[in-house]
């Protein structure tokens, strides 16, 4: 596993903005994360000039699909320099199965319940609580032998004696009021078992970069 824990996520709209960003940024001290809404609109130029710059790439598109389908998304981000990416457990073990035939030497990183969700949530999509629905996609993780999941910080202590790589987003230091539903500050996480912790608008909107990245380090 790499030894850096901090991943930035790159929450940019297009490459020009991206690219004045990541110059503020040391590829010895975090990976970056590509999400959906920079992947389509600049597409994999974007992974190619991340990968020059000496990046750990972090590709997030939460894959959720037919199993054919899946294994063919993972064929192709084989190709190029990422080190993990995520799919959806809810896909189910065959769907999970395909992306791992798949993977080569990619990190296949199965989301669980997204941050934005919370009990009441749970109640209404799965007619669950959300420990006993976390619980069971945590279970079909184990059985379908992905590397990794996507948790938030509250579900860690749940994974306490999971090998599992834990990948948390949703970390506040300071309460920004947003969509995250679910959060806890870095130093908390990494206390209660995080192997890395994903970080965007309090590094990217931050007046001082460097010194944003050090809080979150």
């Amino acid at each position: 596993m790499s030894s850096k824990r901090l991943i930035v996520a790159l929450d940019f709209e297009n490459f020009d903005e991206m690219s004045k960003f990541v110059a503020h940024l040391d590829p010895n001290s975090c990976v970056v994360k590509v999400g959906l809404q920079l992947f389509i609109a600049e597409g994999a130029k974007v992974l190619d000039f991340l990968s020059l710059k000496g990046f750990e790439i972090f590709l997030d598109l939460k894959l959720h699909d037919i199993p054919n389908t899946v294994n063919k998304a993972v064929q192709e981000i084989s190709r190029f320099n990422v080190s993990m990416t995520t799919i959806h457990l809810q896909g189910g073990i065959e769907m999970i199965a395909a992306a791992n035939e798949a993977k080569a030497n990619i990190k296949i990183l199965g989301v669980s319940l997204l941050t934005s969700l919370d009990g009441s949530d749970t109640k209404m999509l799965y007619s669950n609580d959300f420990d006993k629905q976390f619980n069971n996609l945590i279970a079909v993780a184990k059985n379908a032998e992905v590397d990794g999941v996507v948790c938030s910080s509250k579900e860690l202590l749940m994974l306490s004696d999971s090998p599992l790589l834990k990948v948390v987003p949703g970390i506040r230091n300071q309460n920004l009021l947003d969509d995250q539903k679910r959060t806890m500050t870095s130093s908390e996480a990494y206390k209660n078992g995080a192997d890395y912790i994903v970080v965007g608008r309090p590094i990217t909107q931050s007046a001082n970069i460097k010194d944003a990245i050090k809080e979150y380090s």
